[in-house]
This record gives C-alpha cells, structure tokens and sequence, in this order.
C-alpha cells in the first residue's frame, strides 16, 4: 500500500507533517475510488434521491424508505435498502469474497437498525463454455447460499448473466432488504462527545487487510495468489448471533448510532461515524479484542475482518451491551469514546493517528476524467433457421433456467416469501416487528401483519449496455420496474451498483457516465428514487474491461401477497402489451441475446413513449380478477418469455403476424408484457392510449407451444423447453 504522491502533498499540507504509517494507510485506503468515490462521486448528483417515502437517503450504511400508510398517507412501517458488490474478492476467492459481500451488506442493514428479511444477488461471469466461468460460478454460488442459508436470511430474487467481458473480472453484487420503524431507526452518524465506542462481534485478525486498496485497482494476471490476503474470511454464524444480539440493543434502545466494519476495517468504520456528526474521537488501539498475537497498530486498524459492529453507547449503558454481547457469546471491547477533537489513535500510549475525521473522510480531491461518446453499432444481421435461432436463444446460459443456482438458496426461511426466486420479481410479506415482543398476534410469531406485499426486482443486462450504454440503463430501469408491475405493484423506490471499468481510459469512463445517466433519467422518469447505491470502477483485467454494469435492485407495493403467476393456464387469450415493432419495419435487435449468439450487430429498440403509464396500468391489470397469467418480454424476446409461460398442463397457440420473424421473436424492447386473461377487450380498453395490445393467441390443454410467423411455425412442448433449458444443470451436475 501506498499514498499517491499529489495525495500525500495534500495530507502534508494539512497535518503540516508528514503523516504517520498508520494515518498513511487510512488516508491510501479511505481515500481510495473503492471509498471516496473519486471519479464517480462528480455524476451522481444525476440521481433524484428525494421524495415522501425517503427517511434517509444517499451517504449512510443503508437508505430507509416508509412503506405506503394509512388513507392519511401515515407510516409506521420503514424499510432499508441497501447494496454492495465484492467483485475482486470474488476473483481470487469465489466462496469467501462471496459470503462475505452477503455478509457486509447484511450488517449495513443491522447499523440502521433492521432486521434483514431479504437478499438479492445479481451475478456477471464469462462464457459458461469456459471452464473458469463455471468455477467462479459454482464457488460464489456455494458462497452466497452457505452464509446465506446459515443467517436465516432468504435469498428471493436476482439475476445470473454470462458475458465474454467478465472473464476476467466477475461481478456479485448483493442487495439486502430490512425492516423497521421510526422508533428503531438508528443512523451512522456520532451524536454526544463523552458516548463510549464500543465494538462487538468477532475478533480482529489479519485478513482483509487493504481491501478497500486492493478493490480500486485493476486486476493483475497473478491476482489469485497474490492478492488472497486481501479477502476477508466470513463466520455466518457469528453474523447470525451478531443479528441477533444487534436486535436486543436496538430494542432496548442501547444504541446512539452504529457502523459496521466493512472497507477500510476499524479505522474506516470509525472514523466515518464521527465525521458525520462533526465530532472527533480517542480509541485505544490495544483495546480491540484480537484474535492473533503481536498484531500492530496499523493491521489493527485495516484488518476487514468480518462479523463486528462499531456501536456509540453512552456510558450508562456500556454494561448492559457487554452483558448483551455475553449472552450471545460475542466479543466486546470498549475501545474509547466520542470526542470533540481530532480523531485520534494510540497504540501503547503511542499516538499513530492524529487527524480531523473530516477530512479524514471526506478531503479526497475528486478526478476530473476525460469521456469519449460511446458509437452507435452498425447493422449487421445474421442469416439463421429460425428454429436453429429459437433453440439457440432459449437454450442459452444466459437466458435458460437458473433453478440451478436458485435452489441452493434457502428462500423460504422467515415465513414472508409469498412469490419467489425464478418468477419477474419476488413478493415477500411485510410483518412488522411488534414494539413489545410477543404483545402481538402469536399466530404471527410476535409480528404484526400489515397486509402489505413487497416485490423485488434486482439485476442489469450486460448485452444491452454493451450495445447502448445510455439506452440500455435506461431500459434496464424501466425492465426492473416492469418485473414489479407484472405481479401487480407499484415501484417505491431503488438503489443501484454501478459497476464500470479503468475509469481513466476516455472510452471505459464515457460508457460509465452513459449508464449513470441513463439510469437516472429512466429511474426519474417513473417517479422512482435512487436512494442509495453503490460504486465499483477499475474492474478491468488482462481481458480488458467489463462492459458498463447498472445492477438495479428496486421495491414496489401492494395490497396483499398474491400476484399472477408467471404460467398460464389451459384456458384464456393471449395478448401482447407493447410495439411489435413490424408494422414500421423499425424491429430493432441491438443487443438482444440472438445477436449475441450469432454475432450480429444492430441499433437498440426504442423505448415506450409513456414508460410510467405503460407500468402503472400493468400493475393495475395484474391485479384485475381476470387476469390468469402476466409475464414480461425482456431477454431473449417473446421467444423466451413464451417458452417460460408453457408448463406440462397449460400450452399457447399463437401467432405473429409480420414479414420480419427473426425480429419478431427476438428483439427486446423492455416495457413489454404478455397478459393471459378472461377478459381481452377490458384489457385493451385499459392501456387505451398508452400501450398498444396484440392478440396472440390462446392457451390449450396440452402443454405444446406452437408459434406462427408467417408461413413459419416453430412447434415443441413444455418437456423439450424444460430439457433445453437445463443448460445450466446439465453442465454443473
């Protein structure tokens, strides 16, 4: 580890001394891209992060949202967002820079206050043809699902895509959702000097060390060996008494504020708590419980070793959050207390850090980057059997089933999930804690039910913002919002993982600022807040860049549970909500999945012109009594999302009318839905004006999908779409 040289110039200057080993280190480490967001801190003033439903937005652990209320608008029921990516930890060790990113995020959650009801996990690897594709796969799979599974947290939605560009560079960003309230809420921001730091959780060792570092540089081609000691190593079941004992604290309202120790470790947690509320702090570095001999004042304060939390406490109350920690054998050191001073570190009567926190935290100067304007692709259409192209595209790793990584998760632990894993979007039911355990219904095992469903949506589409970075964040909102709507809620709010390249190449960083501007653009245009987020740049390797990835995880509401399935049923018509795009004969199939099989190139689709009423009137008619089915039409086009909808009961005669089949079958506009229904003419009489609505077809008893396209017809059955779709299991088992 080192300090930049104009960096170090600017540290001296305000110290007016060189700085110590150990503040060097912070400075290299919390000035770092991975923390002080240096190049991409100047975009993301782009994001509207403001509206009723926002109690706290960007700039701490996690965001909190309120829940729709009463008919007066009144809410006693939050929800935190939050999400985070562990994309070279994950690299050079897939299981533990997996789990731990589950880990970390999951705390970032119990530091506002919250329990944690639910995980997404949007996964990036290379050609699953390759065999270390499958690895990477495979390990960060067992990763999430071993921690994940052993916190009693459900993992409910997500995304897995496969790109030529991750190979040397995967992504795994993971979201988490909690649940509290007003009462409960707790911030990461220091609120009296005199309140003593506490640290509770597992001991401090050597692992981790300069991870904050090591994730803002690129990938080197000896990164498996050589950078292991900077990935943490993860004790789910330390994290899960951690949940625990966390919820005793803030019950009993033991907590000023918290912290959690992710990048940068102890001096970043704390540092950062008492930046934010303008104090200093005095921490004696021999204090902090250890788990290995003779470590020095710097591991101390870097060390990322996981399960600990950094609590303000005031002094009142110190020994009933030791007596807590006991309880669930956890360990606990008072390591000092808020100041009004500097913020200050000593380490056997030794002073190693003497700095102001703020500017400790936030004097990173930021980079004025250079960006060139993403071209627009030529077209240049393959020339494919349309069946060949329809096997192909369905069968795809990318497109085909991913019951294989889903079903290692346990997404029914917690008795909320009502939709999950494998549909559009999740629904969990949202049960609020009662202010006085056990006073409520005890069929609800002490929560009390508010009738609310919450759906999530999580991912990106690597193929779209390769082709169209701009538009293709902008469709990858809208997409999100549209898996929300099909199960019948309305979009509440969002936070993004904005995933990019070396920032300094001109090309990488004009592709970066695309997507952070199309996805704000989008995200505002639905009248949904980016309420917090996370950045990950220099995700670049010997393979080159990755291509510009905007993980979307976003929540909406609605009245109950229950939501239209994905499949139909063996009666009911069949209609397309959205542009088929032939009768213009302006079907474009940029950055679709056939294109990316046949190595085509074309022009992205244009979006809906009115993409908030196109999800706000879907939402409503998935709600409708007679609605049978409701699945959107993203990756892989209608040919996909209607393989998904055929099951072994219930198949679909359809027809698509046009001269272009391949553009029919396979472009991905987003914003598009296929509605089964009892009632087709309410259905157009609904998005009048708004969408236009296709005829397709309808359902039949056997289970065969028969698809007309001019003097075309694709026919197969449920059995043959499901054995295509296996690739995923076919190849790992």
């Amino acid at each position: 580890m080192s300090l930049g040289d104009s960096d170090r110039e600017l540290v001296v200057s305000e110290l007016g001394r060189e700085p110590t080993p150990a503040e060097a280190a912070l400075f290299e480490n919390l000035w770092s891209e991975h923390c002080a967001y240096r190049s991409s801190r100047p975009l993301l003033s782009a994001f509207d992060s403001e509206g009723e439903q926002v109690v706290v937005g960007p700039g701490d652990d996690a965001a909190v949202v309120a829940l729709p209320g009463d008919e007066d608008g009144d809410s006693d029921t939050y929800i935190t967002m939050g999400i985070e990516s562990h994309n070279h930890p994950s690299y050079v060790d897939p299981f533990d820079g997996a789990a731990t990113g589950v880990g970390g995020i999951v705390r970032d959650t119990l530091s506002m206050g919250a329990y944690p009801i639910a995980l997404a996990d949007s996964l990036y690897f290379g050609e699953f043809e390759r065999e270390h594709s499958k690895y990477l796969l495979e390990g960060v799979v067992e990763g999430i699902s071993h921690y994940g599974n052993c916190i009693g947290v459900p993992t409910v939605a997500g995304s897995v895509d496969f790109h030529s560009a991750y190979e040397g560079n995967p992504l795994v960003n993971v979201a988490c959702i909690g649940l509290t309230n007003e009462e409960r809420l707790v911030t990461a921001e220091a609120q009296e000097p005199g309140n003593k730091l506490v640290l509770v959780g597992n001991a401090t060792g050597r692992d981790g060390l300069g991870g904050a570092s090591f994730a803002s540089e690129d990938l080197a081609e000896d990164a498996e060996t050589e950078d292991r000691p900077a990935v943490q190593v993860g004790d789910p079941y330390a994290e899960k008494l951690l949940i625990e004992a966390n919820e005793v604290l803030v019950d009993e309202h033991l907590i000023e504020s918290a912290r959690d120790l992710g990048a940068a470790g102890l001096g970043g947690a704390s540092s950062e708590l008492v930046a934010k509320g303008g104090l200093g702090a005095q921490i004696e570095l021999e204090r902090v419980h250890q788990r290995e001999p003779n470590m020095s004042a710097l591991e101390i304060l870097l060390a990322e070793s996981q399960e600990r939390m950094c609590y303000e406490v005031e002094p009142e109350n110190v020994d009933r959050v030791k007596e807590v920690a006991d309880r669930f054998d956890l360990g606990c050191s008072v390591i000092g207390e808020v100041t009004e001073e500097n913020y200050t570190c000593t380490f056997r009567d030794e002073v190693v850090v003497d700095v102001d926190a703020y500017f400790l935290g936030e004097g990173a100067p930021m980079n004025d980057l250079e960006t060139e304007e993403p071209a627009e692709p030529d077209t240049d259409l393959p020339d494919v059997d349309l069946e060949d192209g329809f096997e192909t595209v369905v069968s795809s790793p990318s497109t085909a089933s991913k019951r294989w990584v889903y079903r290692q998760y346990d997404h029914e632990v917690g008795v909320r999930t009502s939709v999950g894993p494998g549909d559009d979007a999740a629904i969990i039911a949202i049960r609020e804690a009662s202010a006085e355990r056990g006073s409520a219904d005890e069929s609800s095992g002490g929560n009390r039910e508010t009738g609310q469903g919450l759906a999530i949506s999580s991912g990106a589409a690597p193929n779209w913002t390769t082709t169209a970075p701009r538009e293709g964040a902008r469709a990858i909102a809208l997409e999100n919002a549209t898996n929300i709507a099909a199960k019948g809620a309305t979009p509440l709010a969002a936070v993004d993982c904005l995933n990019g390249g070396n920032p300094e190449k001109t090309d990488v960083y004009g592709g970066f600022t695309a997507i952070v501007d199309g996805l704000a653009e989008m995200c505002e245009t639905l009248s949904t807040p980016v309420v917090g987020g996370n950045v990950s740049l220099y995700n670049d390797s010997v393979a080159g860049p990755i291509p510009p990835t905007p993980t979307l995880a976003m929540v909406g509401t609605k009245d109950g549970y229950d939501a239209p399935p994905l499949s139909v049923e063996s009666e009911g018509d069949l209609l397309l909500v959205g542009d088929l795009g032939l009768e213009s004969g302006d079907c474009r199939l940029g950055g679709s999945e056939y294109l990316a099989q046949f190595e085509g190139s074309d022009r992205f689709p244009a979006l809906p012109d009115e993409p908030a009423a196109v999800v706000e009137t879907l939402a409503d008619v998935a709600n409708d009594e007679s609605t049978l089915a409701v699945h959107d039409v993203s990756h892989g086009g209608l040919a996909v999302s209607l393989a998904e909808m055929v099951t072994a009961d219930a198949g679909l005669e359809v027809s698509l009318p046009g001269d272009d089949p391949a553009g029919a079958l396979f472009h991905e506009q987003p914003g598009r839905a296929l509605i089964q229904t009892e009632e087709p003419a309410a259905v157009r009489e609904a998005f009048d004006g708004v969408a236009p609505v296709t005829d397709l077809g309808g359902a039949t008893a056997d289970g065969t999908l028969e698809i007309g396209i001019g003097d075309r017809t694709i026919t197969t059955d449920a059995a043959a779409i499901d054995d295509r779709r296996a690739t995923i299991e076919r190849e790992l088992e």
